[in-house]
């Protein structure tokens, strides 16, 4: 297994070697970046039709703007050189809106120096094209399935001095789960995978193989948890959770759900990997004493019966979920979930009121109950946490009054928000 770990890296580094651009004045071994330089298939460069100022210090602009470099499929460390001329409060979302670095400032003239972790992936599985993830149409031309690694720039005049990304073989937690899980490419949806690699320092990197609409079956016959298992190695780590699809009518019984979790863990363990059972947070269903009920059924339950049976890490989300949206209360949780008004974004022309899917906010706060989750299991991962941020307590959340993340732009693509993703 190590021989075949050892000839994978080869691989990467031979395929794809340390790559370092730079604004203003180059330095040997670095790639110069201009007004010109845009992406193709065959030269990194600025990309989605936005290019920055570029002067001889920096890369800047008052807008968002994305810089993509082709690479295979695997793991990059990227090492940025954050600021320029002005005051700039950065934040770096990469491939479909993972969060990467959060608002980072630099003063005036000054700059600050960050790395961090990210995963790269194509739908072929184990390099056969003729064997792929069943991708569904709303993944087709998704930044998470091309052969490129998509860098976006964003949050108060973003600017960058340098740029330098080298393939990496790091401790993996793979994501396996639906759309409460899964990158949400589109503002204003959101949801906890996408945010997990914010708390992580280099060292881990996150790669999230969730997808809207998919039960513990599902994710099988559609090539998803085949793909992963092509990759997972020992010392990786498999998050699976699963329920709001599989409670539907003819979806997956009870007893099925606890077969098909039992075979999850028994795969992650046959790799040396370690499976990790989250269960599903709660909906926002409230009683009149604005206490959350159950409209998960008995799944929850089961995954927890599954964790004691099989001897494997919980991380039960479904209770931290209650006390977190318990404490937010029904009005509260209105603001971490998606409800808004008609014309709150570009092109969502009716209102939206969803009691399953999440905003920026609501992610975040469930991506911080995960990594509470990780430090009480004593998972090794936890040494690999930020520490800007203190431990989360659900019971007593972030103020969503001060909370705010840059919002990435919506794809021209993109035909109507209020379309509301499948979970």
């Amino acid at each position: 297994m190590k021989q075949i770990a050892l000839a994978f890296l080869l691989a990467i580094a031979i395929a794809s070697p340390a790559q370092t651009f730079v604004c203003g004045k180059s330095h040997t071994g670095a790639t110069l970046l201009t007004a010109g330089s845009i992406y193709s298939a065959t030269a990194p460069g600025f990309d989605l039709q936005t290019l920055p100022q570029i002067d001889s210090r920096s890369c800047s602009s008052e807008k968002p703007f994305f810089f993509s470099v082709a690479l295979p499929e695997g793991s990059y460390r990227v090492t940025v050189k954050l600021g320029g001329a002005q005051p700039s409060t950065t934040t770096i979302w990469a491939e479909a809106r993972r969060l990467m670095l959060e608002k980072v400032a630099v003063k005036a003239d000054g700059s600050v120096t960050r790395k961090f972790d990210v995963n790269v992936r194509v739908p072929a599985i184990a390099g056969d094209v003729s064997r792929t993830v069943h991708l569904k149409p709303r993944e087709v031309g998704n930044l998470n399935w091309d052969t490129k690694l998509t860098l976006e720039f964003n949050g108060d005049h973003p600017s960058f001095r340098e740029l330098r990304i080298e393939p990496i073989q790091e401790t993996t937690i793979y994501l396996a789960g639906d759309s409460t899980v899964v990158d949400q490419d589109v503002e204003p949806w959101a949801a906890w995978g996408q945010m997990l690699p914010r708390f992580f320092r280099p060292g881990v990197v996150v790669a999230n193989h969730a997808e809207s609409g998919e039960t513990t079956r599902s994710f099988v016959t559609e090539q998803r948890l085949a793909k992963v298992m092509s990759l997972i190695k020992p010392g990786d780590y498999l998050f699976i959770q699963f329920a709001h699809n599989d409670q539907k009518p003819n979806a997956v019984s009870l007893d099925d759900y606890r077969k098909l979790l039992a075979d999850f863990i028994a795969q992650a363990r046959a790799r040396g990997a370690t499976p990790v059972l989250v269960t599903s947070m709660n909906r926002r269903t409230f009683d009149a004493e604005g206490k959350i009920t159950n409209s998960l059924a008995g799944y929850p339950g089961a995954m927890r019966e599954v964790a004691a049976q099989q001897h494997a890490v919980l991380i039960d989300l479904n209770a931290m979920s209650k006390a977190l949206f318990e404490a937010l209360g029904p009005e509260g949780t209105l603001r971490a979930f998606m409800h808004y008004p008609a014309k709150s974004f570009p092109n969502q022309n009716e209102a939206i009121s969803d009691d399953t899917h999440f905003n920026g906010y609501g992610a975040y706060e469930l991506a911080r109950c995960v990594v509470h989750g990780i430090r009480q299991a004593k998972l090794p991962l936890r040494k690999f946490l930020t520490n800007d941020l203190s431990d989360f307590n659900p019971a007593a959340p972030d103020s969503v009054d001060t909370f705010s993340l840059p919002a990435t732009p919506i794809p021209p693509k993109t035909a109507n928000v209020t379309k509301i993703p499948q979970t």
